[in-house]
């Protein structure tokens, strides 16, 4: 499959404060993680800066500044958008955004912040042999949301998974089952740029994704491009806008396997009642993910939630 998407975002000069520094940061980096899952497990009872802080090990001061730094926006708005209630919102105008996108031809538009995803697909008889000949290097790394599996072959990023730590062998296991045949070699020196360079609060620059998949799943995976950050669609939402009405199930299926979750948002999928429903790395996961987009989309207004997009021939 020969096609290119590259998406393009308006580009922002990032401070260096606000930089990932994934090698020397990454003590901080595991606290924050602590941090999310604490308050995403709590969300229900509200709990205060106080209260956060000291589950943390932290004075309240630098758990505040440490949150704001790393994650981009305040603990207080994270937990603000956590709620049921602020993912079923998202879907007011998820489904007209999905729909505007694809409509005008668009087969992957998104953006995370200011990252633009060029993205290139594997053909289906590469797929079709599990990775045969296909080289693999790859790292863990801390992230907000735990433990990251940064996987990469020399034509982009091909893999990220979640877990947490002492999961590491397990998150392999499953990315390997997916390509079983390839060659992997374990280097986090040269998986970690491309961490920083995904989970700086204000990411920037080209990542290219080298997708590996079935041509329906490929279908699916640039579909969910088309969501914008803060927002949510639906199973079915998405197979109507591709022209299969009655395949919601097997949509549901492909987003399953999506290989390069965050990136391509398969976390902003509810199902049709609104719930959010199953993620492959867990539903805190998920909710946690979807928050912290709701709150950076809130802080930055809508300007963040509008992509401009070009094809590649």
């Amino acid at each position: 499959m020969g096609d290119h998407i590259r998406v393009m975002t308006q580009q922002r000069k990032t401070p260096m404060r606000e930089t990932f520094e994934a090698r020397e940061d990454g003590p901080n980096w595991r606290k924050m993680a602590r941090a999310i899952a604490f308050l995403t497990a709590h969300y229900q009872d509200q709990p205060s800066l106080d209260e956060a802080a000291m589950a943390i090990g932290l004075s309240p001061f630098h758990f505040q500044r440490l949150f704001t730094r790393h994650v981009g926006i305040s603990p207080k708005a994270f937990v603000s958008h956590l709620t049921l209630e602020q993912a079923k919102a998202g879907l007011k105008d998820g489904a007209s955004v999905l729909g505007a996108a694809l409509d005008a031809g668009l087969s992957g538009p998104s953006r995370l912040h200011d990252l633009c995803l060029k993205v290139e697909a594997m053909t289906p008889g590469d797929y079709a042999r599990g990775g045969e000949g296909l080289a693999i290097t790859y790292g863990f790394h801390p992230c907000p949301f735990g433990i990251a599996l940064v996987m990469a072959t020399d034509r982009g990023l091909c893999g990220l998974a979640f877990g947490d730590e002492g999961e590491e062998d397990a998150m392999f296991a499953d990315m390997k089952a997916r390509w079983p045949k390839a060659d992997y070699r374990q280097d986090p020196a040269r998986t970690e740029a491309l961490a920083a360079q995904i989970f700086a609060p204000l990411a920037e620059g080209t990542v290219p994704l080298h997708l590996i998949g079935t041509p329906w799943q490929i279908k699916v995976w640039q579909a969910l491009l088309a969501i914008a950050p803060g927002r949510t669609t639906t199973y079915r939402s998405i197979a109507a806008h591709l022209g299969k009405e009655s395949a919601a199930r097997a949509v549901g299926t492909a987003v399953g396997r999506n290989p390069v979750s965050w990136l391509i948002p398969c976390h902003r999928v509810l199902g049709s009642d609104g719930a959010l429903h199953g993620y492959h790395w867990g539903l805190p996961r998920k909710r946690a993910m979807l928050a912290v987009e709701a709150a950076r989309a809130e802080l930055r207004g809508p300007q963040s939630e509008r992509p401009r997009t070009s094809a590649m021939a």
